[in-house]
């Protein structure tokens, strides 16, 4: 990961530092973590009580929703997620604010001196600041967001949460977490703890049954999407049911299809937590996360089109290709062109089929700044043979000037990447 021009310098000095304290980037086992924690004085320990979220897609806007409701219930409450799109404190929220750049870097520097020079990931000692900095400041709730797989992320150091959530789980980063996707579900099952209740999104029946299994070892109980409760659009509103009762509630304010069942596992966080329809209905209302299906409306990229309806999404595997393909099929008819960068370790062809249908076009770009981009011209090739019209651009101006040269009125999706979504919105802000 590169470390984002928007930090400011004192910080960037410090994670640059940090890059260089371990040669992967990603190596999961969970010593080096224990190591640090206990030299800073196990902050995990003294954490609010935590809500664990991990899955493959939908963990950010769960958690966004969850917090969204417990806010709206008056609860203060920490957040920790990743990665950033713009700036490194967007991991870090305390209280409800982004940690401030005097804060992150007295943290930074300390964690980086009590880690005295050993071996240790970027995530691991960042993640370290992050559990330092909520363990310091008074919430009532800590929300953590799982980096990679579940069973050995730099998140899983807590021996009690109060509760956790697995979002859907689906095929990627099986380079880390296995090849199929009963191992990657065992690897997200990995946050699960002895009698803590599990919120479970809908799953495949080959992932639910590998996280029902940990759960009954475990004595977890399991609070299962269509087995303990179920959520479903009807009309313009979205209705929640579970075993207390049924909630009718406006639709989440975040777009897609697919953030209806993301709200109803938020939703039914927060009924365990003993919370009402308060938190609920402030869960889908005021809930926000950039860079899922986002409207941009301001900026140089606005700006230079007008009369262009751009979007953002940071989506990069084939169940967010899926997603975002049913979410383009509800939007008024209007010819769809992307702009895509993706990363060479993502399953491009599963990302790109169900959006073939649904585009007019596909302008491949390199992300900029990033070591692991895919080739804009691999991009490309792979958008021909998904049966797509498709070329590319030395960056996203140039792709949306060409764009809109042509189709001034065009809608336009940049997408394939949080990398490529946080450069936009660095660029664009």
């Amino acid at each position: 990961m590169t470390t984002p021009q928007g930090t400011p310098k004192g910080s960037d000095t410090i994670l640059a530092r940090m890059m260089a304290l371990h040669p992967k980037i990603i190596d999961l086992t969970l010593d080096r973590m224990w190591r640090l924690l206990d030299a800073l004085g196990n902050p995990q320990n003294d954490l609010p009580p935590v809500i664990h979220i991990a899955g493959t897609n939908g963990k950010g806007s769960t958690q966004a929703m969850i917090r969204a409701g417990l806010e709206a219930s008056g609860e203060s409450v920490h957040a920790y997620t990743s990665p950033h799109l713009a700036r490194f404190h967007e991991r870090i929220r305390l209280a409800g604010e982004l940690i401030s750049e005097p804060a992150l870097t007295a943290l930074l520097d300390e964690c980086y001196d009590a880690n005295n020079g050993e071996n240790i990931t970027y995530f691991e000692i960042t993640t370290a600041a992050a559990l330092l900095a909520m363990a310091r400041t008074p919430a009532d709730y800590c929300l953590l967001e799982v980096g990679l797989g579940g069973r050995l992320d730099a998140t899983n150091v807590v021996d009690r949460p109060a509760l956790t959530v697995i979002t859907p789980v689906s095929v990627d980063h099986q380079q880390f977490l296995g090849e199929t996707l009963p191992e990657i579900a065992g690897e997200k099952a990995g946050i699960i703890k002895r009698g803590v209740p599990c919120i479970v999104g809908p799953q495949e029946d080959a992932a639910l049954a590998v996280i029902e299994d940990r759960a009954i070892r475990l004595s977890a109980p399991v609070l299962a999407h269509g087995q303990h409760w179920h959520v479903t659009r009807e009309a313009d509103r979205l209705v929640f049911q579970d075993e207390t009762g049924l909630l009718d509630l406006p639709l989440p304010n975040l777009p897609g299809a697919h953030q209806i069942q993301n709200a109803g596992a938020a939703i039914m966080a927060l009924r365990q937590l003993g919370l009402g329809e308060t938190a609920a209905e402030g869960a889908v209302t005021s809930a926000q996360w950039p860079a899922r299906m986002q409207r941009l409306r301001h900026g140089p990229l606005t700006d230079a089109a007008p009369h262009a309806e751009i979007w953002l999404d940071g989506g990069h595997n084939p169940a967010a290709g899926s997603a975002i393909g049913d979410h383009l099929a509800t939007l008024p008819q209007r010819p769809t062109h992307l702009i895509c960068g993706m990363l060479n370790t993502k399953d491009i062809a599963g990302y790109l089929a169900p959006l073939a249908t649904q585009s007019a076009s596909l302008t491949a770009v390199s992300i900029p700044g990033e070591a692991n981009t895919l080739p804009a011209d691999a991009t490309a090739k792979a958008a021909q043979d998904a049966g797509m019209t498709a070329g590319t651009a030395p960056d996203v101006a140039s792709a949306l000037l060409a764009i809109t040269n042509t189709d001034p009125a065009a809608r336009v999706l940049i997408c394939g990447s949080l990398y490529l979504a946080g450069h936009i919105l660095q660029e664009n802000g």
